[in-house]
């Protein structure tokens, strides 16, 4: 048998939901960063040294739920951290985005219940175990 398919055959389904989550997360965070980036570059911005800082800044934060999603599917027990502190930093995040107008109360909804979703399995016990956190630790 295979390391991958070990590995498969080792993570439980709420690390696998929370590693998907936190990986899609990670993906549109650089997609956002990238579409900044883009109109900073050739859009017409009030401040282009601000747009191109703010778009820098995305794509960089866009680093942390894409290696803490490959940490978690690859069952390593630093990628926990890493990914409860990013959702615990997106809650507050979905909320001004509920308040706000046009389509972002229903990204506000993406964005909060992916980070309750991701938090919720990454608190269960079998996460836990499988991630080598707390007690049984070796």
């Amino acid at each position: 048998m295979s390391e991958n398919s070990t590995q498969q055959a080792q993570r439980p389904r709420p690390v696998t939901t929370a590693a998907a989550l936190t990986g899609i997360q990670g993906l549109v965070a650089a997609a956002l960063g990238g579409y900044m980036l883009l109109l900073a570059v050739t859009g017409d911005p009030e401040n282009p040294l601000q747009a191109l800082t703010i778009a820098l800044t995305v794509l960089a934060l866009a680093v942390v739920p894409l290696a803490a999603g490959h940490g978690l599917w690859r069952l390593r027990s630093w990628s926990r951290g890493p990914a409860v502190i990013t959702q615990l930093l997106m809650l507050p995040v979905a909320g001004t985005l509920a308040t706000s107008g046009g389509a972002w109360p229903a990204a506000a909804l993406g964005l909060g219940g992916s980070a309750l979703a991701v938090l919720i399995c990454l608190m269960n016990q079998s996460s836990a175990q499988a991630l080598r956190i707390g007690a049984g630790r070796a």
